[in-house]
């Protein structure tokens, strides 16, 4: 995991993957929410995402765009080898050693899957959950975890207005002329034009 600035007294992180294609006024929201259960929050890119493809918006073009978004001392971009979650989590522990708790956050969705995926060669949810704890953004539904996970899946509010957000919608927008601008951050929106209208 790359380009995190160790400092002391981080007791806890909050890592927020995604691929950030590009980094929406969701995710901010998501992020500030975050920090009310951790220190730290990271914005995880994986290396690759084998299934997805960027066109002409590289890796280092998303994470140059979360620097620029972030306004907080307390958030940083870093980019993960891993794409599991249990990956980007070790990775996190042996790059800032002694930390008391690692939370990942994702919407309902994501928890939905990751609960009940089947996982090959790595060990079962309820095992992974004892190196960290999820916290699930409300987004279009409250997630309501099985009993016996529950202590380790917290419901992080997420303000009005956001559930219609998403990455997905902003680049939908862009490519047919629409109203995009109030779906990312202003300090970005002249550089995601420049990205995204060309690709």
């Amino acid at each position: 995991m790359q380009a995190i600035q160790v400092t002391e007294n981080i007791h806890s992180v909050a890592l927020l993957p995604g691929s950030f294609h590009p980094i929406t006024t969701a995710h901010l929201e998501l992020a500030r929410t975050a920090l009310q259960w951790a220190d730290r929050v990271l914005f995880v890119l994986p290396r690759s995402f084998p299934h997805k493809s960027y066109d002409q918006v590289t890796l280092q073009d998303r994470l140059d765009l979360i620097r620029m978004a972030i306004d907080d001392p307390r958030m940083e971009a870093a980019v993960t080898e891993g794409g599991l979650f249990i990956e980007m989590v070790r990775e996190c522990r042996r790059r800032i050693p002694g930390l008391d708790k690692v939370y990942v956050v994702c919407g309902r969705d994501a928890a939905e899957r990751i609960v009940s995926w089947e996982y090959d060669g790595v060990e079962p949810i309820d095992q992974q959950l004892r190196e960290y704890e999820l916290l699930v953004a409300a987004r279009n539904g409250e997630y309501r975890p099985p009993a016996h996970l529950a202590a380790h899946i917290h419901t992080m509010p997420l303000g009005p207005g956001l559930d219609e957000v998403s990455a997905t919608a902003l680049r939908e927008k862009i490519r047919n002329g629409g109203d995009w601008e109030q779906y990312t951050p202003p300090a970005i929106r002249e550089r995601v034009r420049e990205l995204y209208a060309r690709s």
